[in-house]
């Protein structure tokens, strides 16, 4: 049976929304909502942070596990690679499966993560992430929404914040009537090798381009398998978000 590590990296220092994982969201921190959500895993889970005011809350008001990440760490991806190789070398604890939950997720889905940790039941799957249908046309316009197009077996060929493919033949107010578009949902897993491996990557030329950093993977040739999910999950990015994401939660109650 294979050994799945949940990492939740949580970073304070966001330029859009500073001490967002301290926000509170229905009278919780947006972090603590992200833990609780990964506990129906039933795997090992850490919260990763370069902030003490972030560890300090997560350990005495949740009783959270907590790793103190580098300051020099440019992504949730590096924060992930760290947690794995320190739990190896200063605990001697191996995993198989990593799996990356950003800490401003709060709404992910159980099933998302059972999804993404089925996926390596095949033993060539290198990274794994979601997808999910785009149904309008803002939506699918709007640079903030990354669109993957996936090869018939379903790895990842492309991201961009650019709608794809591009129909030539039909107007744009059509292509969502004459063909599917999906909108990436930004959960990875990756087989621990493989982390330490994209861990040590330079930034690629068209991940410089279209800012994401997926696009690293793809140009040093790894593939990405693309999972199916209903679930368009609402990250939050900005104090505004965090207002919408109220808002769903009260009609949720």
């Amino acid at each position: 049976m294979m050994k799945t590590l949940v990492v939740i990296p949580a970073r304070y220092a966001s330029t859009r929304f500073p001490g967002k994982p301290l926000a509170l969201l229905g009278g919780k921190p947006i972090v603590q909502w992200v833990w609780e959500r990964v506990q129906s895993l039933g795997a090992d889970a850490m919260i990763a942070t370069d902030d003490g005011r972030i560890a300090d809350m997560a350990e005495q008001q949740f009783d959270a596990n907590v790793m103190l990440t580098s300051a020099d760490c440019q992504s949730g991806t590096d924060r992930c690679g760290e947690v794995l190789k320190r739990l190896r070398d200063e605990a001697g604890r191996h995993y198989d499966v990593v799996l990356n939950v950003q800490g401003d997720e709060p709404f992910v889905d159980p099933d998302q993560l059972q999804a993404l940790t089925a996926a390596f039941d095949d033993p060539t799957v290198q990274i794994a992430t979601l997808r999910t249908r785009i149904h309008a046309t803002d939506e699918l316009l709007s640079p903030n929404n990354v669109k993957v197009v996936c090869s018939d077996c379903g790895n990842a060929l492309y991201f961009s914040r650019q709608p794809i493919p591009y129909r030539r033949d039909a107007a744009q107010e059509r292509w969502l009537t004459e063909g599917a578009y999906y909108k990436h949902v930004g959960l990875y897993a990756y087989r621990a090798e493989v982390l330490e491996r994209l861990c040590q990557l330079p930034v690629a030329v068209l991940e410089a381009s279209e800012k994401l950093e997926q696009l690293r993977w793809l140009a040093a040739g790894y593939t990405i398998r693309v999972i199916d999910t209903p679930h368009a999950n609402i990250g939050i990015d900005t104090p505004q978000d965090l207002a919408e994401a109220e808002q769903i939660l009260n009609r949720t109650k």
